[in-house]
């Protein structure tokens, strides 16, 4: 018998997002991370990225209702679903935003099909690399979730 394994979608994940799902479990945000065991997408991340997700998150103020601990669970909860990607070259600047660069980075390592931002207008030029920048809500009616 032979298995069809479809490769999971790879993306990246702006921060944005990231935090939207932390401070409500309403939105796309939170439902795109409740589905990752289901397999549908896969996260790429660096470490530098992650320690945006990180530093980002744990601004005081920020998500008010979890304490650094929830976070560093939820977080470390993000990186064991995603493929961990080496950055061996930067092409800043890029975007506006060094911090976009980030994610643009890993974005084209990765061969990722999507960028998932609320700052659709913050990757504009990402078409060139073959990628495309979607909200949340967008990816999740793409992929049927």
């Amino acid at each position: 018998m032979v298995l069809n394994i479809i490769p999971s979608m790879r993306v990246v994940i702006d921060t944005n997002v990231i935090v939207s799902a932390l401070k409500s479990t309403r939105g796309a945000s939170h439902k795109l991370l409740l589905s990752l065991p289901e397999g549908k997408y896969l996260p790429c991340i660096s470490v530098p990225l992650f320690v945006e997700y990180e530093s980002v998150t744990k601004r005081v103020d920020l998500v008010n209702h979890l304490k650094p601990e929830d976070v560093d669970v939820i977080l470390n909860y993000i990186l064991s679903k995603s493929s961990i990607r080496k950055v061996f070259y930067l092409w800043r600047p890029i975007l506006k935003d060094p911090k976009d660069d980030l994610v643009l980075e890993v974005a084209v390592e990765s061969q990722s099909k999507y960028i998932i931002t609320f700052n659709k207008k913050d990757f504009k030029g990402c078409e060139k690399f073959g990628l495309k920048a979607v909200t949340p809500q967008e990816f999740m009616k793409k992929r049927g979730m």
